[in-house]
């Protein structure tokens, strides 16, 4: 799957003010290399600005019920286990096809910090005791931002709605934590349409920021 960029930058300075300044300008981290980014179609989350919708109500409550729970967990993990690399890879395949993701490239991406960009790995469980993680999402997290990244769980056990209950739940705790922005990948696909639904809501059109969502959907429907 070819993944659209018009720029690739490699990154020496891993300065919170860098890596902001860096993602101003459309550029997010890849999983290519270490100080590895693209400026793409980026999309983010103007936290001051993000309201819920009553879609977004309606969603949450589905996930307040199944007690779906958000810890973050730092990277690189102390505790990996080969589990996690075959839940990622067996996601991507199933949703992109095969040769997307490799349950060695997540191995790389969540234990070794010299190879990899990403620093926090959010645990989504049902919030019940002992209970194990049920999704997951790699990410890369500061003061000022949050990078959601790369989502993966068991489609075939998950509920309708766990897709966008995580991100609702990833934007909610990173308003919450006094972030700026929520970065939520980019514009691409037909299917990326579902990013658009969110106030605040932002995406770079390789020279600046836009909110003209409808202009975004034109694009996105090839028009």
């Amino acid at each position: 799957m070819e993944y659209l960029h018009w720029d690739e930058t490699t990154i020496a300075d891993f300065s919170e003010a860098n890596i902001a300044a860096q993602y101003e300008r459309g550029y997010v981290f890849t999983r290519i290399g270490k100080g590895v980014m693209h400026q793409t179609r980026s999309v983010r989350v103007d936290l001051a600005k993000f309201e819920l919708s009553s879609e977004n109500r309606r969603i949450l409550k589905k996930a307040a019920e199944a007690n779906i729970a958000l810890s973050t967990k730092p990277l690189p993990l102390a505790d990996y286990h080969w589990s996690l690399g075959k839940l990622a890879k067996d996601f991507y395949e199933a949703k992109f096809g095969p040769g997307i993701m490799s349950a060695v490239k997540i191995k790389e991406i969540l234990t070794d910090a010299a190879a990899g960009n990403f620093n926090s790995l959010l645990a989504y469980s049902t919030g019940a005791e002992n209970s194990a993680s049920a999704a997951y999402c790699i990410a890369y997290e500061n003061s000022a931002m949050l990078h959601y990244s790369y989502p993966f769980y068991d489609l075939a056990a998950a509920s309708k709605n766990m897709g966008m209950g995580m991100m609702l739940t990833a934007i909610e705790y990173a308003k919450k934590s006094g972030k700026r922005f929520i970065y939520l990948g980019s514009l691409q696909r037909p299917g990326d349409i579902y990013k658009l639904q969110f106030a605040g809501l932002e995406w770079f059109d390789g020279k600046m920021w836009q909110t003209d969502l409808e202009k975004a959907k034109m694009i996105l429907n090839g028009k």
